[in-house]
């Protein structure tokens, strides 16, 4: 395993060429669920810096890794080399939820070059990274990449915006530990 200082060349270059990546993150103390989730779909994962990324959150049937963020911020991004190279690379920091009814989401959103229909996005995931790693990643197997889904962006296109308002009352208003998330 190496540390880097930043997220730049190589680095760089290799996350924003993978097609899928992991978030993880966990409440406080010894209670509560650790949540690991895919996410995926090309144009909703950005480099905003050397040491900051975000991607976009679409609506989905829970919020996890919101309400463990609005808890401690605490998330670990992790990307792996299924093609080519064997590679993982973890990016370790704080981040925080930036939802759709945000003044500043609106600031955050074109910072995403080439993102699918950014209707069904309920957030901007913004992290800070304070640790940046790869490591061999020998064991991880070659897989091929046959597309993106587009299922979730077609569920939300049949929505309007009160509608996912409503969505996210009703099916992200808590996590599966029972904190507060969207109420909005």
């Amino acid at each position: 395993m190496k540390v880097h200082e930043r997220i730049d060349g190589r680095l760089r270059e290799f996350i924003e060429a993978q097609p899928m990546f992991f978030v993880a993150t966990a409440p406080n103390g010894p209670g509560g669920h650790v949540n690991v989730s895919p996410k995926g779909m090309a144009g909703t994962f950005a480099v905003l810096g050397e040491l900051r990324v975000a991607y976009l959150d679409y609506h989905g049937s829970g919020a996890e890794t919101t309400a463990h963020l609005d808890e401690n911020g605490r998330i670990t991004l992790m990307f792996c080399a299924f093609q080519g190279p064997p590679n993982i690379v973890r990016l370790h920091g704080h981040g925080r939820t930036v939802p759709v009814t945000a003044p500043e989401f609106a600031e955050l959103l074109p910072l995403f070059e080439t993102p699918p229909d950014t209707h069904g996005v309920r957030s901007v995931i913004d992290v800070t990274v304070e640790r940046v790693s790869d490591s061999c990643g020998y064991a991880v197997p070659l897989m091929t990449y046959d597309g993106d889904r587009d299922l979730l962006v077609r569920s939300h296109e049949r929505r309007s915006d009160d509608d996912l308002a409503e969505y996210r009352r009703k099916k992200n208003a808590v996590s599966i530990d029972g904190r507060p998330i969207f109420n909005a």
